[in-house]
């Protein structure tokens, strides 16, 4: 009965079904199974929605997407590139730190992708980088904001793992910040090596850039500095950020109207939080049931017998996670995240520190041949073969796998931060 049952469920995915049915469908029936009330689902639902940190998933999502539909993307090219545009690589550095920052606030690479990348590719065309190189950078930028505030997959991975997300936070930081530099740094000698031309300095186009984005430049540092030195709560800071973003956005550089753009992008936003919701409420009842199993115990028993290595097991546990994460990205946090996170912890890893891990995966994930979900955006939107596009992500992607060892080996990149 139980192999017909998945059977079953496999052929509904196949078919299209929402995520959120299988899961559902899936927990009841194992409770059933079991001889356990099925109504731990419902109650699993009716918990997540009293969670304090819930809440700054409407609220980020929501101030994400007015900055995604404002002309915020033009404003900080602009400033970045009258700061940093003079220097070797420079336009290549600005679309790194541009586009993490509009990742992190927005939460999705695609936004970033379709937002900053139509800006991006022929600016960079323009000023002499390799074809490769341009859609290797574009194609990687979409998902590097990830590990830092106030990013949707850290909010999620912190509920699901029951962690504080403000460590989380903070914890991503330091590696977030270290691999901006060493893609810069491959930037720089790219640009060198291509002869790039250099945009000469202009004082006059830095005053002008930086006037028309004094109203949005205090924002990371209001978000980020505020999570970090303690001013507030995840929560507290998705408010602060929704309460800004409209005051900005709507009021005061009036990109979009309060009566007619305001509900059309909150009823854009709201339907990814809904569905992200669904799955959420349903997942976590599946996840008592793997509890009430004891399904973590007996996947350590098994890798135990054979993994006796904390090393040998964090190998495995990243191909497996840049596997998944490459498939099916929410779900992957949702259901995977509650059977890892006790396994790591037998072999002796901070929950903070796999919490990073993942998320660092997930960056690599959304970049990875051949199902990476970056690719088949970078694909629509400059309208290449994704031949050309898994060629051009390699260099990159090296990179992102060497800091992703050294993330994973080197517990203090992430955990430094927390400690001060």
């Amino acid at each position: 009965m139980g192999l017909l049952i998945g059977l079953l469920i496999l052929v509904l995915a196949f078919l299209g079904s929402p995520v959120f049915t299988l899961i559902g469908g899936g927990a009841i029936f194992l409770f059933a199974a079991a001889g356990i009330d099925s109504s731990a689902v419902i109650v699993e639902m009716l918990r997540l929605a009293s969670l304090p940190a819930l809440i700054a998933i409407p609220l980020f999502t929501f101030s994400g997407y007015i900055l995604a539909e404002s002309k915020a993307p033009q404003r900080m090219l602009a400033l970045a590139e009258a700061l940093f545009g003079t220097l070797p690589g420079g336009l290549a550095i600005v679309a790194l730190f541009t586009t993490a920052l509009f990742t992190a606030f927005t939460g999705a690479s695609g936004v970033t992708i379709i937002a900053l990348g139509g800006l991006l590719y022929p600016m960079l065309h323009k000023q002499g980088y390799p074809e490769k190189f341009t859609l290797g950078l574009l194609t990687t930028t979409g998902s590097l904001g990830l590990l830092f505030p106030p990013s949707l997959p850290i909010i999620l991975y912190g509920i699901v793992a029951k962690i504080d997300i403000d460590r989380l936070f903070r914890a991503g930081l330091l590696p977030g910040a270290l691999l901006l530099v060493a893609l810069s740094v491959y930037a720089f000698f790219t640009a060198r090596k291509a002869g790039v031309k250099h945009i000469p300095f202009s004082a006059a186009a830095l005053k002008k850039a930086a006037r028309n984005i004094a109203w949005e430049l205090p924002l990371p540092f209001l978000i980020i500095g505020g999570i970090y030195k303690g001013l507030f709560t995840a929560s507290e800071a998705a408010s602060v950020m929704a309460f800004y973003v409209i005051v900005t956005e709507v009021f005061i550089y009036k990109d979009l109207s309060f009566s007619k753009d305001l509900p059309r992008v909150a009823v854009k936003s709201m339907l990814l939080v809904g569905a992200i919701f669904m799955v959420l409420g349903t997942a976590l009842g599946f996840t008592n049931y793997l509890i009430d199993a004891q399904i973590p115990d007996q996947v350590f028993a098994w890798l135990h017998t054979y993994v006796a290595s904390k090393v040998l097991f964090l190998v495995l546990l990243n191909a497996f996670l840049l596997v998944i994460n490459m498939i099916e990205i929410f779900s992957a946090i949702i259901i995977v995240v509650p059977i890892i996170v006790p396994v790591a912890a037998q072999y002796g890893i901070d929950p903070v520190h796999l919490g990073i891990i993942f998320l660092l995966n997930l960056e690599i994930g959304y970049m990875l041949p051949p199902l990476g979900l970056n690719l088949f955006l970078s694909s629509s939107r400059f309208h290449k073969k994704l031949p050309e596009l898994y060629r051009a992500v390699g260099p990159f992607l090296l990179i992102l796998l060497a800091m992703l060892a050294l993330v994973t080996y080197l517990p203090s990149l992430s955990l430094l931060t927390l400690a001060q």
